[in-house]
């Protein structure tokens, strides 16, 4: 991914700021397909002046690696038809054709009726609907989901719609869209709120344990985000980090920064 030939097939239009879909010659990307997310095309950020969103992209991913959530999509940083950007393993969403009728998928979130949340489901806030219709958003009570949510407290993930969480065919679990992440101040905003307070599960206290060395004065994963973050970006990742393995619980919302995204799902 970081040589293969790029070729631009589209441009994502709802998107703000400027994102391709590339086709490329990598068979190591998957199905012939990435996203480019060049520099020169992030849009200027208030609340975000320091970096490029590209870096903390890639940020992100070296970070699920190095602990062992692989919840990201492979993500490099390399020239691309547009200068400089990431490139993202594409991620072929059940959404994109039909699932194996073998193995049909829940949705992660979904819209209930309020007071009806399916079984199985957490639910974390009421709205209503352009027509007035009072409804809860809720996501599944899952490992992987939860697996999720700690790597978003760990990156301090200020973007974390349901549209940034995907299965592929195979069922398994993806989260995308990370460049409004990393921040030093407490930014965590997400529709995974519904374990908040609760213990984390072993499985990922081990995968914050993992991440101590690696981001330690000399460690390589501290290495590696040198030139992706400020050194107080990396500061601030490790204390997140310490924090989490302290006190063993998901993180609560912060006062002063809205808690959820626009739009949630």
């Amino acid at each position: 991914m970081t040589a293969a030939d790029l070729t631009v097939v589209g441009r994502l239009g709802d998107a703000s700021n400027a994102v391709f879909l590339v086709q490329t010659d990598d068979d190591t990307v998957g199905p012939g397909h990435a996203i480019y997310k060049p520099i020169r095309g992030e849009r200027p950020l208030w609340d975000f002046p320091d970096g490029h969103l590209a870096h903390r992209e890639v940020a992100a991913y070296l970070i699920s690696r190095a602990a062992g959530w692989d919840l990201v999509p492979a993500t490099v940083l390399r020239e691309g038809p547009f200068g400089p950007g990431s490139v993202q393993a594409w991620v072929s969403a059940v959404d994109d054709g039909p699932a194996p009728p073998d193995s049909p998928a829940p949705p992660d979130i979904v819209i209930a009726p309020a007071g009806q949340v399916p079984p199985g489901y957490l639910p974390v806030v009421r709205g209503r609907l352009p027509d007035g219709t009072p409804v809860q958003v809720a996501h599944a009570d899952s490992p992987d989901l939860a697996s999720m949510a700690v790597l978003d407290a760990v990156l301090n993930n200020s973007d974390r719609k349901g549209s940034h969480v995907l299965r592929d065919p195979n069922g398994r679990l993806w989260g995308v869209d990370h460049g409004v992440s990393l921040h030093v101040e407490d930014k965590l905003r997400t529709v995974l709120w519904g374990w908040q307070g609760e213990p984390i599960r072993s499985a990922d206290r081990d995968r914050l344990d993992q991440l101590v060395a690696p981001l330690a004065r000399g460690g390589a994963l501290r290495e590696t985000l040198t030139p992706l973050l400020t050194g107080a970006e990396i500061e601030a990742l490790t204390q997140r980090v310490a924090t989490l393995r302290r006190t063993g619980t998901f993180p609560l919302p912060a006062d002063g920064w809205p808690s959820l995204p626009w739009p949630p799902v």
